[in-house]
C-alpha cells in the first residue's frame, strides 16, 4: 500500500509539469529560435497529376520576418519573404508581390511566419489552433477561422520538436496537398 501511495505522489508531481505544455509554452519555445538554415524535401499531391511533384531545397530564416525557400530541383527557383514583400526569381525571371494587398496570400504566408516566430496572435488573427503531443515532439494544427482562407486552404498541420519545425502539410480546399519535410543544418 505504501508504495502505491508513494506511486501517486510522484504521478500527482509529475502532472502539473506534463500539463504544462501548452500553445503559449510552444510560441514561447519558437519564439526563442532566432534563426538557421535546413534542408527540405517538398512532395506535393495534385490531383490532376498521375504522380507527386517532389522538389528539394535549403531554407532560411531569420527572425522575425526573413525566410528564404531556395528550390534547388527539379528547377532552380527562390521565395524570398522580407516583411511583406514576396520575391520570385526562376530562371531570368523576377517577380516583387506586396503580401498586404493580398490579405488571403498574406494570411498563408503568416501562418508559416506566426509559427517560426512564435507569434500567437498573428496565428489567431486567421486560425483556430489545436496543439497535440508534448514538447520533444508536437503536431500544431491551424484551422482557417475566415472564410476568404478557407476557401484555399481547408488544414495547415506542423509538426516539430522543441523549437524546430520538423514538417508543414498543407490541405487545400480542393483537396490537393503538399507535404515539406524540413531538416536542420549545422551552423556554419
Amino acid at each position: 500500500m505504501k508504495r502505491f501511495c508513494a506511486g501517486l505522489l510522484l504521478l500527482g508531481l509529475a502532472l502539473p509539469a506534463m500539463a504544462a505544455f501548452d500553445i503559449g509554452q510552444l510560441m514561447n519555445d519558437l519564439a526563442r529560435h532566432k534563426g538557421g538554415r535546413a534542408k527540405f524535401v517538398e512532395t506535393k499531391y495534385i490531383a490532376l497529376l498521375d504522380r507527386p511533384l517532389v522538389a528539394t531545397g535549403e531554407l532560411t530564416y531569420g527572425a522575425p520576418d526573413r525566410l528564404e525557400k531556395r528550390t534547388l530541383t527539379p528547377k532552380q527557383e527562390t521565395l524570398r519573404l522580407d516583411r511583406d514583400t514576396l520575391s520570385i526569381e526562376r530562371e531570368k525571371q523576377k517577380l516583387s508581390i506586396n503580401l498586404a494587398s493580398q490579405p488571403e496570400a498574406l494570411a498563408f504566408v503568416d501562418s508559416l511566419r506566426g509559427t517560426l516566430n512564435g507569434n500567437r496572435s498573428a496565428l489567431e488573427k486567421n486560425y483556430l489552433l489545436h496543439l497535440s503531443g508534448n514538447p520533444d515532439k508536437w503536431v500544431l494544427t491551424l484551422l482557417p477561422s475566415d472564410q476568404r482562407i478557407a476557401s484555399l486552404v481547408q488544414r495547415i498541420t506542423i509538426s516539430g520538436s522543441r523549437d524546430h519545425i520538423r514538417s508543414i502539410e498543407y490541405l487545400q480546399a480542393d483537396g490537393d496537398r503538399s507535404l515539406m519535410l524540413i531538416e536542420p543544418l549545422a551552423e556554419r
